[in-house]
């Protein structure tokens, strides 16, 4: 298990004026989502809390010491980090991109064993891409690379999960699979945080949100709680309805007067 911590942490987005410094835990077994309109920091966000990317302002803490006092092999092994796009530099096929996630318990020159073909192999089937195991990765489109990416982070057994736009390229049926796979990494002990575009999905599946408003300003807490139409409008400038199915709420754009309609259905 593992907590990460924002104190007083500004992020660093050129070109903008320094929001309002963001305290936060993240706890182990939580599903966080952060939600907000393009360029209001969601990547910078999770590159920072990964230590790719140095704040402006604050630190992050990594189970109570400054995440940048951890050797970064340490820190790859309890913290995966899913790319919202990545490139594949290199021709490798699925297995052995998967297995990248146990180079952070193997000794220099050591070589994968069985134990760790055996968690890439499972992971690979969690993601339902095992019979692609012998294929390149450049030859995959992109929801089957987005899952195999996902694979990697599983391969990884990772305590605290950074997932930018964990269900991008994928189809309803892959999402879905997705974010129950998450959901039950954090039901095991792991803290998850994601970053969405989708804020039905948010809605859904997260038990805490972190909205992220385009002036650095921000609000944080349970997701009953930040589900607030009012909120969710300043969000994103659209006003929106809310209803509910199944019991958990759906948000849909407020049709316009001047919008189309199609009487016939």
């Amino acid at each position: 298990m593992a907590t990460l911590e924002t104190r007083n942490l500004v992020i660093d987005i050129p070109g903008r004026a320094d929001g309002r410094p963001l305290s936060l835990c993240l706890a182990p077994g939580q599903r966080w989502g952060i939600l907000g309109p393009n360029g209001a920091g969601k990547t910078t966000l999770l590159h920072t809390l990964a230590g790719l990317q140095p704040p402006r302002a604050g630190r992050v803490y990594l189970d109570g010491a400054p995440l940048a006092s951890h050797k970064r092999k340490a820190v790859a092994r309890c913290l995966a980090l899913v790319f919202q796009e990545r490139q594949d530099g290199f021709p490798a096929t699925v297995l052995e991109t998967a297995l990248i996630g146990r180079h952070p318990f193997l000794a220099p020159w050591q070589r994968e064993g069985a134990e760790d073909l055996r968690l890439a192999r499972e992971a690979l089937a969690a993601l339902a891409v095992d019979h692609l195991a012998d294929r390149l990765v450049t030859t995959l489109s992109g929801g089957e690379r987005q899952r195999v990416a996902i694979a990697t982070a599983l391969t990884q057994t990772p305590a605290l999960w950074l997932a930018d736009e964990p269900t991008n390229h994928l189809d309803l049926h892959h999402q879905v699979a997705v974010m129950r796979l998450l959901a039950d990494q954090a039901r095991r002990g792991a803290t998850v945080v994601m970053g969405l575009h989708d804020l039905n999905l948010a809605a859904r599946w997260c038990d805490h949100l972190l909205l992220l408003f385009p002036d650095g300003q921000h609000c944080a807490g349970p997701a009953e709680v930040m589900l607030e139409p009012r909120a969710l409008e300043r969000l994103y400038g659209q006003p929106l309805t809310m209803t509910r199915v199944g019991g958990a709420p759906v948000f849909v754009p407020t049709p316009d007067p001047g919008d189309p309609v199609d009487h016939d259905r």
